[in-house]
């Protein structure tokens, strides 16, 4: 069976950073992993949640560094930053999801493809769709943990659409949301102008244990060489993504 390497889907929403925001768990390059079995969080369905915005630089937004000494009551302002809309610029990120299963069955969850995978049956990890135009809720992946001792190991990623802006042009957040304890915030906050695709998070079954692992590793292509990266053995073929 072939996969593949396209892509499809836009979507926006503004968001609360992990440092600003309570009762939650920020996977940083200092402390990159969290344990769900240790927080008793083992059951019902993950919720992996993709929110972004456009830095304020790049849509036309107030500059904080400079009239502040004219007018120093702007300092505690909040900055104006719309979502994304169709007439503002085009950026357009996506979420999808490589799976290995105990079995041995791999594959990729995706919009692309309609490949949006299954939360009762194998893979046990189910995409909410694909959000041409943004909306608050940005874009969202379940994970059915009911069946965890199925599930090997889960490489959550996000890739941007060709000749649109780059990763460093958004706040991009991924976000947890286990059935129990805080929330897992990871954000995609390096500068990595020319990279396409970026591996967000490893979710994986360590000994009986569930683990989440922070990546934030960056690649200039799609799928397919992420794919190399962690050694999933996938068989790719270009994509398109249709005119709306």
């Amino acid at each position: 069976m072939g996969f593949f390497d396209g892509l499809r889907g836009a979507r926006a929403a503004q968001f609360q950073s992990g440092s600003a925001s309570s009762n939650a768990i920020e996977l940083t390059k200092r402390h990159p992993t969290v344990s769900l079995s240790k927080q008793g969080a083992v059951t019902g369905n993950l919720r992996v949640n993709l929110s972004w915005r456009m830095r304020t630089s790049d849509i036309g937004g107030p500059d904080r560094s400079g009239g502040l000494l004219r007018h120093p009551l702007k300092l505690f302002k909040p900055d104006m930053v719309q979502a994304h809309t169709q007439g503002m610029v085009n950026v357009d990120l996506d979420m999808g999801c490589l799976y290995e299963l105990t079995d041995g069955s791999r594959g990729v969850v995706q919009p692309l493809g309609n490949l949006l995978g299954d939360l009762n049956d194998p893979p046990y990890v189910k995409l909410s769709g694909d959000d041409r135009f943004g909306s608050p809720s940005g874009e969202t992946l379940y994970v059915n943990l009911d069946h965890a001792e199925e599930i090997k190991r889960l490489l959550v990623f996000v890739y941007i659409y060709d000749q649109t802006p780059a990763f460093d042009r958004t706040h991009a957040l991924v976000t947890l949301y286990p059935s129990n304890g805080p929330r897992i915030e990871i954000a995609l906050d390096e500068r990595h102008p020319q990279a396409r695709s970026c591996a967000v998070l490893l979710l994986e079954n360590v000994k009986g244990e569930l683990v989440v692992r922070r990546e934030v590793k960056f690649v200039y292509g799609f799928q397919a060489e992420l794919d190399r990266l962690y050694g999933w053995g996938l068989q790719w073929g270009r994509g398109y993504k249709t005119k709306a």
